[in-house]
């Protein structure tokens, strides 16, 4: 009896001590609690739509504005043996007659693409498809066909201007290449393989590429469309339908797309169409010097806090540099006021000045700092270059 009695006491009791360890646990030991129990702020969206609703579902307008505008280039290089300086003996040729004179020419046929810029017939398409070429065919979408001319060439960009003598062309229209930003949709227009003209879609990857060892001067826009073979000189539109880009290159080990392709800005292939058309060439700033960018071993090893900048690896003797005083080990970290972040990025700035311009140098000879000023010169042409009338 007496333990019923005591019993609800010794309940209240324990309850009672419960209560108050809990709140002992939650208000005398605060950051423990915290520490075990930590708030992570995330954001999260409050729209039940997952996928946006302001994309089109279908790109159709874009291709059915661009698409004409996108040519087949079929180009035929003539190859075969030299004569054998017999052949050319008037006392060998007696004996086997001029129909042994040597191994017959054959015909290596390629495929690539171009695109149409302007109504009077020209088009703009990579060097590196109409380069050796012999003749050169291109066909159109509505069936004409017509042969091109060459205006021009740089192989340093992979640009070439052809010219055809055909009416009522349908042009294309340039975007503005330099306000692409990297999820933005791009299509890619050609003729790869010969099967007729092909349009893939994708994003832009990546802007302003380099150090791909593609051309001289590169800042590519990378994209995920499919780029095949017969794709280089087609173009890249953006979904208004607007030039953005001519494909250039993929990047592959089998020799098919695979989600890495690259495109020259249309900004830069409009700068060097214009000179091309102006001048015969791309005209570009010179000043005759071999660079190497600093490396992290490089900086160490000379003292500099960050690793960026060039090395003059070589002054060429009686170019803008050698006149100007620049010696061979200069370290050069501004150019006109500007950082230089590496070689590439050195030869860039080089080459957008116009020849006669003054270039103001500051960097580092010899410890200490200095500055100089050179005068550029225009660019010699490459071996590679090739212009016609």
């Amino acid at each position: 009896m007496l333990v019923r009695k005591l019993l609800p006491y010794f309940v209240q009791g324990i309850a009672i001590g419960l209560v108050i360890g809990l709140i002992f646990y939650f208000f005398a030991m605060p950051n423990a609690t915290r520490q075990q129990h930590a708030v992570v702020e995330i954001k999260e969206s409050t729209n039940a739509t997952v996928v946006p609703t302001d994309g089109p579902a279908s790109y159709a307008n874009a291709v059915e504005i661009a698409a004409p505008s996108v040519v087949n280039i079929n180009t035929t290089k003539l190859i075969g043996g030299r004569n054998h300086p017999l052949y050319n003996d008037p006392i060998f040729r007696r004996f086997f007659g001029d129909q042994q004179r040597g191994p017959s020419q054959r015909r290596d046929n390629s495929l690539g693409s171009g695109v149409i810029i302007s109504e009077q017939g020209y088009i703009l398409t990579n060097n590196h498809v109409i380069s050796g070429a012999d003749e050169i065919q291109v066909a159109l979408t509505d069936g004409r066909q017509a042969e091109a001319k060459v205006v021009g060439t740089d192989p340093e960009t992979d640009v070439a201007v052809l010219k055809v003598s055909i009416e009522n062309l349908p042009s294309i229209t340039f975007g503005q290449s330099d306000v692409l930003r990297v999820g933005d949709v791009v299509l890619a227009i050609g003729n790869p393989f010969g099967v007729g003209q092909t349009v893939t879609q994708g994003i832009v990857s990546a802007t302003e590429r380099s150090h791909l060892g593609i051309s001289t001067y590169e800042n590519f826009i990378q994209t995920d469309a499919a780029i095949n073979p017969g794709n280089s000189g087609g173009a890249l539109i953006n979904a208004a339908g607007e030039l953005v880009g001519i494909n250039t290159a993929i990047y592959s080990r089998s020799g098919g797309s695979q989600g890495v392709g690259f495109a020259i800005p249309a900004n830069t292939v409009k700068m060097v169409m214009k000179q091309i058309l102006e001048y015969g060439r791309a005209i570009r700033g010179w000043l005759g010097i071999e660079i190497q960018t600093i490396t992290p071993a490089l900086a160490e090893s000379f003292g500099l806090l960050e690793a960026r900048g060039i090395i003059i690896a070589g002054v060429m003797p009686q170019g803008p540099a050698d006149h100007a005083g620049i010696k061979t080990g200069d370290i050069i970290l501004q150019m006109n006021g500007r950082p230089i972040i590496d070689g590439t990025d050195a030869l860039n700035q080089i080459a957008q000045t116009a020849p006669g311009s003054e270039v103001h140098l500051s960097g580092i000879r010899q410890g200490k700092p200095f500055s100089i000023t050179a005068h550029t010169s225009s660019r010699p042409l490459p071996e590679n270059h090739r212009t016609e009338p």
